[in-house]
């Protein structure tokens, strides 16, 4: 975005410099998506910010690699509330639901809950903050006409409603597997801290936890047994310098 700013600057053929910039930056498949997205009628894409719009959350601004397009639905003024993100294991156990059950309620008053949207601890995020009649943010690897995982549907039709959905991906974009280190830098860089609850020893939730970090900000674990496998995320984060969280009245 800041690129083809430039570009206009000082360019005076701006539509065939920044074509060509695009093409080169975002690879044949991804050049073509945005052609299409491009020939849309307006009124059938999503609503969308910018990067240089005001509704931008400046926290996010300050990651590396931003996205410069952020597409959305419901309450976009979420975007610049307090944020929280809960993220774990998609297989987590019901020890990340206990656990959730118990800080959600003493987070929804001060925070906006952000996570993203898969099984698990994502999901359980989401539903007990709606259950809390607090806002919650869910960011998605795909574009927002499509669902994924597809059980999570009317969850996401809750979210649109009552909170706030939103994905860099245009429409008709499926999840793709190096989508979700992208969705993560997102959840990662609205927040002002992390909680994971459960994670393997190599998780996409531990990705997030390791974006955060690197952005300065404040990573808290759930400690579990050291015999459990989804346990060895946490606790080696812990080990690591996390922050414990043992009391869930200290967040």
């Amino acid at each position: 975005m800041l690129k083809i700013t430039k570009i206009s600057i000082n360019s005076a053929s701006l539509e065939t410099e920044a074509c060509y910039f695009l093409k080169e930056t975002f690879g044949f498949e991804k050049y073509n998506q945005f052609l299409l997205l491009l020939g849309h009628e307006p009124e059938k894409l999503p609503a969308a910010i910018n990067y240089l719009d005001e509704e931008y959350p400046q926290l996010l601004r300050t990651i590396y690699n931003p996205p410069a397009l952020l597409f959305f639905s419901g309450k976009i003024a979420l975007l610049k509330t307090d944020c929280i993100a809960i993220v774990g294991a998609r297989e987590a156990t019901n020890y990340s639901y206990r656990c959730i059950g118990g800080l959600v309620p003493r987070l929804v008053n001060r925070y906006t809950i952000v996570s993203g949207l898969a099984k698990g601890v994502d999901s359980w995020a989401h539903q007990h903050t709606l259950k809390n009649n607090g806002q919650t943010i869910a960011v998605t690897a795909c574009g927002l006409d499509l669902v994924y995982p597809q059980e999570n549907l009317d969850l996401q039709d809750q979210i649109m409603n009552n909170g706030l959905v939103i994905s860099e991906y245009p429409p008709q974009t499926k999840a793709q597997r190096f989508h979700f280190p992208q969705r993560n830098r997102i959840i990662a860089g609205l927040s002002q801290k992390v909680i994971i609850t459960e994670a393997r020893k190599r998780s996409g939730a531990l990705i997030t936890t390791d974006l955060a970090l690197e952005n300065n900000r404040e990573v808290m674990a759930i400690p579990g047994p050291i015999d459990r496998s989804l346990s060895v995320g946490c606790n080696r984060l812990i080990e690591e310098g996390a922050t414990p969280l043992i009391n869930f009245n200290n967040v």
